[in-house]
């Protein structure tokens, strides 16, 4: 199926991202404005211009838009902070909506600030991050379960963004990943996806997607040893799917082991945000087609589209539409 005609039937789909929902902070300082603090004599840094945008699920909302879904949305939390108020103005400008956001003084909206010296145009810092590491406050936790009850019979697709690296402090709580197994079980006609930098491991039934270094994690903490197949055993038989870059994409089902080649980018800018926009790719294709081998290839193409672009790229509809047809077009002359 082409591109062209699974991004049509993209707007009939309604699509819901939980998880870790955070805010990405693009800080630019001029190093000529680093005169030492009055008050500690420590060198500051003189933030001269920022840009925000939304990070780790975020970034998967985004890519679910731009690719045209029809409908978007998020569950997450967030602290009762200008970094909250910065997070759902960028997801309203996407048109994503963001009322199931818990929003506590619980905790602080994770947040990433990336230092970028405007002389050299590069981060040459150490970023600064705002981080949860303790656990989830209860009525916090419940708010978050009840609003994905509450919703999830309306989604067709769903991608779990377990993003936290801390062992607490992350959205998906052990309650709350239960629940998600119990929808994944009972709701098979949806594609229900989880995505987890650190526990992919602990999710159960769902189309499972990490990339190569999160998976022979998930194998060595589990099994000491390398074993994609049995991993995908233990998550409960629901598809694997492990990206790798530029060596492609492998998919373990049902049919055995696939590998789908990678899409070479017309560049190689910033492969930050590649794993976020394959994953929309995926679910939006899978969907559309019910074909994984073919959502993959899908995804693939997503994420040559997003690392052509600096910072968490988002591919937009036209953009992948318009690269498929390069290929297609060098395809057909390089057998002619």
């Amino acid at each position: 199926m082409k591109a062209s005609t699974l991004v049509r039937r993209f707007k009939r789909i309604r699509a819901l991202v939980v998880g870790d929902i955070c805010l990405d902070r693009w800080c630019h300082y001029d190093p000529r404005e680093s005169d030492p603090s009055r008050e500690t004599q420590i060198p500051r840094l003189g933030i001269v211009r920022t840009e925000v945008s939304t990070g780790a699920g975020g970034t998967v909302a985004n890519n679910l838009a731009a690719l045209g879904a029809g409908y978007v949305a998020v569950i997450g939390a967030i602290g009762q902070d200008g970094f909250g108020f910065e997070l759902q103005r960028a997801l309203a400008s996407r048109n994503i909506d963001y009322s199931l956001l818990v929003a506590s003084d619980k905790l602080q909206t994770y947040t990433y600030s990336k230092l970028i010296n405007t002389k050299t145009g590069k981060e040459d810092k150490p970023r600064v991050d705002f981080i949860n590491n303790q656990p989830l406050a209860s009525e916090v936790e419940d708010q978050l379960i009840a609003n994905f009850h509450s919703v999830f019979q309306d989604f067709d697709v769903i991608v779990i963004s377990d993003q936290s690296e801390t062992e607490h402090g992350g959205i998906m709580s052990d309650a709350f990943r239960e629940v998600v197994t119990d929808v994944a079980e009972r709701f098979p006609d949806k594609v229900v996806l989880a995505d987890s930098r650190t526990r992919i491991e602990r999710f159960r039934h769902t189309l499972a997607k990490a990339n190569q270094r999160e998976a022979i994690a998930a194998c060595k903490k589990l099994f000491g040893k390398i074993d994609y197949p049995r991993l995908r055993r233990t998550i409960g038989f629901a598809p694997l799917v492990v990206t790798r870059g530029s060596k492609g994409t492998m998919l373990f089902d049902d049919e055995g082991r696939k590998t789908v080649s990678a899409i070479a980018p017309e560049a190689l800018v910033d492969d930050c945000g590649a794993g976020d926009s394959f994953a929309a790719g995926l679910v939006l294709a899978l969907k559309a087609s019910g074909n994984l081998e073919q959502a993959a290839r899908f995804g693939n193409l997503v994420s040559s589209v997003t690392i052509a672009k600096s910072g968490t790229g988002v591919a937009t509809a036209r953009e992948v539409i318009a690269r498929a047809q390069v290929l297609e077009n060098g395809a057909v002359r390089s057998k002619s």
